[in-house]
């Protein structure tokens, strides 16, 4: 706390107090006894008795407080450069603490930060258009999420967290019913809750292994668990046949699924995730490098396209010719690490189909462009496929990770999919609150409206900064630019951070946008603003 910013040392300001005395008001006697109790207050703290009565609301009174807290804060206000004094000092403190592996941009003040901005240990408050590497649907502190916060269910799941996959609570049937399965992708009607997207990704790859040895096993007359005495020994020190080390999955240049070993070795964006780790020894597809606008270059880019098909199938005859097939192909709707490389949905169809051909698993990885951002509920679905794929990967704005699947994936038995956690209850309870939220605001399409919004502001920008905005390209509010050179992307992204606008970098030299799905004109404008005067600043 010593190094924290006076503003957030202080107790709670005038308006602040003003509406908890508004909340008390609205409360029964014990709990207005509680907010109003001074020994409270000096027992657990100003900030703690804040947060325990915000957690004890109704959603009417959490939207007075959220208006009180919006209207305090305003829009974009820089006091510092980013990191600021307060932050380095942060960062210095935090280094020998293992620093939490090396990668801080900058310390937070999250209880100051709401909707789409987000405040930092400096005060400065930032136009979030990253949104926490695309994983908040709803922005900071919204009045939805913090309602929930009211459900006992959630204090329960948070003090007593289960293992799901083992003992579950009685509520998971219909909370699945009420979140996941309700959006679920049509074809798909099974849904596996995990806690990222790498352990989602892992799982699914397993999955698909398991469904294809059981196949095999049928072939031979046994059944899917019929294991031999070889396989059983073998298994146990990393070798065939108990292991399937002759199977393997396809994945693309420029794609990104994970950093864990075989989520890893399907990871292809940056050298910096791979170097020094172990992979497994599977195949690699060329991803199409389409040329922009794409109106100019139709035969280029399906020439392009067409290549990369037939380098898929190469590799899946390959492969199978050898004794060692691909069983399973993944692929992101938007490969988003590698630089925002997109494809045309014919080109997905096409991939579609050589895994029919080939009998492999179709696993399409939404990890980050799943939950409306695209305009759709699921980037896939853009691509009117004849049926749907055979595993949908999620996370990031469905608070937690994990994967729908056909039934002919369902394990043969159980502990073939398992963790302690399989999960997090109070994630399901949040993401309830986010899709309630989604559909009274019409936030799908507002990603929709919002994106074309952004797009109209970044294709002017392109007109009159050539250099510095190329190859513009994007689906609802995932949208990405080049600039010419790596260095330049950088220095572009410094400087709007300084002058109060977050943006991502991916790629070598992209610019990627990632905003919650609550983004709204508003916003767009005040982007623009601040965009025009940074490249004119930079006289790029």
């Amino acid at each position: 706390r010593a190094l924290a910013p006076p503003s957030s040392q202080a107790a709670p300001t005038r308006s602040r107090r003003q509406a908890l005395a508004t909340l008390a008001a609205s409360e029964s006697p014990p709990m207005r006894r509680v907010l109003s109790s001074a020994p409270a207050a000096e027992m657990i703290g100003a900030a703690v008795a804040e947060k325990a009565a915000v957690r004890a609301l109704s959603a009417r009174a959490v939207s007075t407080a959220a208006a009180v807290a919006t209207e305090e804060g305003g829009g974009i206000s820089m006091k510092t450069k980013v990191p600021g004094p307060v932050g380095l000092r942060l960062m210095e403190q935090h280094g020998p603490q293992g620093a939490s592996g090396g990668a801080i941009s900058l310390f937070c003040d999250y209880r100051a930060s709401d909707g789409c901005y987000l405040v930092d240990a400096d005060g400065n408050r930032m136009l979030d258009m990253f949104s926490q590497i695309a994983s908040l649907p709803l922005g900071y502190n919204h009045p939805s999420l913090l309602a929930a916060q009211a459900d006992p269910l959630l204090a329960t799941y948070s003090t007593s967290r289960c293992a799901i996959g083992l003992m579950p609570p009685m509520e998971l049937p219909e909370l699945l019913d009420e979140t996941f399965l309700k959006i679920a992708p049509a074809g798909l009607s099974r849904v596996q809750t995990m806690l990222c997207g790498s352990s989602a990704n892992e799982n699914v790859f397993k999955a698909a292994m398991f469904a294809y040895r059981a196949k095999q096993r049928a072939k031979a007359g046994r059944g899917p668990t019929d294991f031999t005495r070889d396989e059983l020994e073998s298994c146990m020190v990393n070798q065939s046949p108990g292991c399937a080390n002759d199977l393997s999955i396809l994945s693309f240049r420029g794609g990104f699924h994970g950093r864990t070993m075989a989520a890893l070795t399907c990871t292809h964006s940056k050298p910096v995730h791979k170097l020094d780790a172990p992979a497994f020894d599977w195949p690699t597809a060329d991803f199409p490098a389409l040329q922009y606008p794409l109106e100019h270059h139709a035969a280029e880019n399906a020439a392009e396209e067409a290549r990369c098909v037939d380098g898929a199938r190469a590799i899946f005859e390959a492969r199978l010719a050898e004794g060692r097939p691909v069983v399973g192909l993944i692929i992101e709707p938007i490969l988003s690490e590698g630089g925002d490389l997109h494809a045309s949905p014919s080109f997905f169809a096409s991939l579609q189909r050589l895994c029919g051909e080939f009998d492999a698993a179709f696993i399409v990885d939404e990890v980050q462009t799943g939950v409306m951002a695209s305009g759709h509920m699921w980037a896939h679905q853009a691509w009117g496929l004849p049926e749907a794929p055979d595993f949908v990967v999620f996370s990031k704005k469905a608070l937690l990770g994990g994967y729908y699947f056909k039934e002919a994936f369902q394990p043969p038995q159980g502990y073939r999919i398992f963790n302690t956690w399989m999960g997090d209850m109070t994630k399901l309870l949040l993401f309830r609150a986010v899709l309630e939220a989604a559909e009274r605001e019409g936030l799908q399409a507002r990603a929709v409206s919002t994106g074309a919004a952004l797009m109209r502001t970044l294709e002017a920008a392109r007109e009159r900064h050539p250099r510095a905005v190329r190859n513009l390209r994007g689906a609802g509010t995932i949208i990405a630019f080049d600039c010419e050179t790596p260095e330049m992307r950088d220095e572009l992204a410094a400087a709007l951070r300084n002058n109060g606008v977050l943006v991502g970098t991916n790629g070598s030299q992209s610019i990627r946008f990632r905003p919650a799905l609550i983004f709204g004109d508003e916003h767009v404008d005040e982007f623009e603003g601040v965009f025009a005067a940074t490249l004119r600043q930079l006289a790029l």
